[in-house]
């Protein structure tokens, strides 16, 4: 009976252990209740009232200090034409409110969690270059303050900004961007409230963050505080470099310009007589190059200065239009050469003509003459004073001149034939080594200027 007896006091012990383990998690719980009523109950915390500084309860004069930080999440798009950008974000201040100070059972309550911001004091911070901005409330709305047992609360949400970005587009698409994130205070003044960037690592990108048209290559922690007639406002602010990705322009924009103007040059290759030919070819290049500029600058914002594609673009455009010109002075010169060789044909038939008269009347006078009649007789020795003779002397002296040194140009011009279609000819030879040349010493130009200064601004 003794054993018995000893063995349902233990068992006993046991439920009433059990039971009061319960209790002391139920009053757990009810203990946070009653802590947060007792902080935050009715006629105990103002949150229009601001929390002190440092040992606030000492002084009231103290700045408050908020230290902010935040995790970006992802950039959306970098807009060049309205000169903007979208990102989303986590973004935390934190600050100390001696008020909210609360026992924190040995260690076991480690902080406090709200979800109304309303509830508790809270920054006037702002984004001053924001255009537009939104909360996220799927599923429920991404917001949270913990306050922990010393004071300290810890203030979380997630938005989307769409950021305003002033660029300087001149060594576009050769670029790079520096975009702010601007936040300041609206209404307390420096000796009221202070932003400071948290110790340590204050802004954090999610890795492997993907941008269509963009590098983030590196960002900058600042500060910027502001005067203005009511006085000097705290402001934080994040640069954002970004580097514009070149392959894409590349591929999109110069090789198709390129191909543009090598196309153009085949009509220097056809025959000048192909007159439909050369015409469609070159006016169709022409267009086409002219609707790939304006799709260029329809992506880009009316600025006042010449930018890198432009340049790109005016010169593919001129070289096109320089071989449709070309062209028209091909055909001005062959025309003009035809009514110079059809005005000097008619003119020697003119003079083969006359000779033959000449000659048939000569023989008739022959005819008409006396058998009597002697022939004048040319003499076989040529006196000193015979111009003939004198004639005959200038021409062995010309023949007998030294020669001249032979020019390249000339000697490789003089292989052509002088027919009525060479000048037209030696044109489109000329252009055939000329456009490829000075095309090729445009992009030599080209390059090493804008990836010179694309260096320099780095």
């Amino acid at each position: 009976m003794g054993a018995g007896h000893c063995f349902w006091i233990l068992y006993l012990a046991c439920l009433c252990s059990a039971s009061l383990g319960n209790n002391a998690k139920i009053n757990f719980r009810e203990k946070e209740k009653k802590v947060l009523d007792q902080i935050l109950g009715q006629g105990k915390y103002d949150a229009r009232i601001r929390p002190s500084g440092i040992n606030g309860t000492e002084s009231q004069n103290i700045a408050t200090v908020v230290h902010v930080n935040m995790f970006l999440r992802s950039i959306s798009k970098i807009d060049d034409y309205n000169m903007e950008y979208s990102v989303q974000l986590t973004f935390r201040e934190q600050w100390l409110d001696e008020r909210l100070k609360f026992d924190d059972i040995g260690g076991r309550l480690k902080y406090l969690t709200l979800t109304e911001a309303n509830r508790v004091w809270m920054p006037d911070l702002f984004f001053s270059n924001e255009k537009e901005g939104h909360f996220h409330n799927i599923i429920m709305p991404n917001v949270y303050i913990r306050i922990f047992p010393y004071g300290s609360v810890l203030y979380s949400i997630r938005i989307s900004l769409t950021l305003a970005c002033p660029m300087n587009l001149k060594l576009y698409p050769l670029d790079r961007q520096v975009c702010s994130l601007r936040m300041a205070s609206y209404g307390w003044t420096t000796a009221d409230l202070v932003f400071l960037w948290k110790e340590g690592d204050p802004v954090q990108v999610v890795k492997n963050l993907h941008l269509p048209r963009f590098t983030l290559e590196k960002f900058l922690t600042d500060y910027c505080n502001s005067k203005t007639n009511t006085g000097e406002y705290s402001c934080l602010k994040v640069d954002l470099l970004f580097k514009r990705e070149f392959s894409y322009y590349l591929i999109q924009i110069y090789i198709p310009c390129c191909m543009l103007v090598i196309v153009s040059w085949v009509s220097f290759w056809l025959d000048q007589g192909a007159v439909p030919a050369r015409v469609s070819l070159g006016v169709t290049t022409l267009l086409t190059m002219a609707t790939q500029t304006s799709g260029i600058n329809a992506s880009l914002p009316p600025v006042s200065y010449t930018k890198a594609i432009d340049v790109w673009t005016g010169v593919c455009l001129t070289f096109v239009f320089g071989a449709l010109l070309e062209f028209a002075l091909v055909n001005y010169a062959s025309r003009s050469a035809t009514n110079k060789y059809d005005l000097h044909r008619e003119n020697m038939k003119k003079k083969r003509r006359e000779v033959e008269q000449a000659s048939l009347d000569a023989a008739s006078d022959l005819l008409d003459t006396d058998s009597n009649a002697t022939f004048a007789m040319k003499p076989l020795v040529r006196h000193p004073g015979d111009p003939l003779a004198l004639e005959k002397l200038r021409q062995c002296e010309i023949h007998m001149a030294p020669p001249k040194r032979p020019n390249c140009c000339r000697t490789w011009l003089s292989k052509f034939p002088t027919s009525h279609c060479s000048r037209s000819k030696r044109i489109d030879v000329i252009s055939r080594i000329t456009f490829p040349l000075v095309f090729a010493l445009f992009n030599l130009v080209y390059w090493s200027t804008y990836l010179f200064r694309e260096e320099e601004e780095n």
